[in-house]
This record gives structure tokens, sequence and C-alpha cells, in this order.
């Protein structure tokens, strides 16, 4: 959910992102006290190391230390979105097609509100879904969409290492043949 302080500093982090080569997936505040600002982002393939997490936090500390734009002290956590990565752009739901997925909307339908199943990719603005137990395709708007997350299975451990060797930035440790 969007709040005039995180809109504000999407504004502030969104372009150093760019600017460094990657997108910004999700930007939160948490905790009241010992405040942390979690930046998840990831290269435009959908890769993002353990290196690029240390170049963007290197690229962000001097726009945020100039802008200052959280009262009192914080801590920069950068982040990939994982292989069970959070889906929080119309893009997300496409680029992950054939995946399964919970999704939660804002409001029930058919009083239910949580739903698990498979994208099925976007049309018209709407994400396709074929939710678990349906004979149907579900049309689900995009802005009814609370929030969505990929369920982590070997299909989509196994589609991430193939992305991330296709891009050649397989992740540290993961096996260099195609054996994975």
């Amino acid at each position: 959910m969007s709040t005039p302080q995180t809109e504000r500093l999407e504004e502030i982090v969104e372009p150093t992102c760019e600017a460094a080569g990657f997108e910004l997936v999700r930007l939160r505040v948490t905790g009241s006290k010992d405040k942390t600002l979690e930046i998840m982002a990831e290269r435009p393939d959908g890769t993002m190391t353990a290196e690029d997490c240390a170049q963007l936090s290197r690229a962000l500390s001097p726009v945020l230390d100039e802008t200052d734009p959280i009262e009192g002290n914080y801590t920069l956590v950068v982040s990939s979105p994982g292989i069970d990565r959070p889906l929080t752009r119309l893009k997300d739901y496409e680029r992950w097609e054939g995946f399964a997925a919970k999704i939660e909307l804002t409001q029930a339908v058919e009083n239910q509100k949580r739903f698990k199943g498979t994208l099925a990719g976007v049309e018209d603005g709407d994400v396709l879904f074929d939710i678990e137990g349906e004979e149907e395709t579900a049309v689900i708007p995009y802005g009814l969409i609370a929030s969505g997350k990929l369920v982590l299975t070997d299909e989509l451990v196994t589609e991430s290492l193939r992305r991330a060797k296709a891009a050649g930035r397989a992740p540290e440790g993961a096996p260099a043949n195609d054996d994975a």
C-alpha cells in the first residue's frame, strides 16, 4: 500500500535505480524505532546478484544521505526479489505466465480474497489466473490485486536458473551445467 512517504521515496530511489541499470520492484519502510528502508530491485532481464545489490546500495547511499527522506536513523537493505518473488508490477504477471502464484485481492470476490493457482498472462490490463479447482480462467482487474507472490516450485527454481544462465548471471553456487 502506497503512502506519501513511500511515494516520496520512490521519486528519489527510482531514477537512481534506473541510472544504475536496475528496475525498482518494491520499496518499503519497516519498523518504528529501528527503521529499515528495504529496496528490492532487479536488472531488466530479471536477474540480481549479490554484487548487483552492493552496487545499487553504493549508488543509493549518497542520494539518500543528500535528500534525507526518512526522519531519524535507518538501515538501507537492498535485495533481489528472490525466486519466490513478489509480483508488484503488471509485467511481473506477464513475465511469469505458467507459474504457480498466490494472489490476494483488495476486496472479496465470491466471499474470498485469497487465491492460489497458475498465472495465465495479461490481457487489456487484467491478470488472467487459473484458480485451483476452477474450470475457467479468472480475469482479475490489476487494480483489485493487493498482493501477489510466486509459489516456490521445482519448475520455478529450474526456470529461474535457466533465465539467470541465459543472461550470463547465474547465482553464486548455481550449477554451471545444463543438468540444473
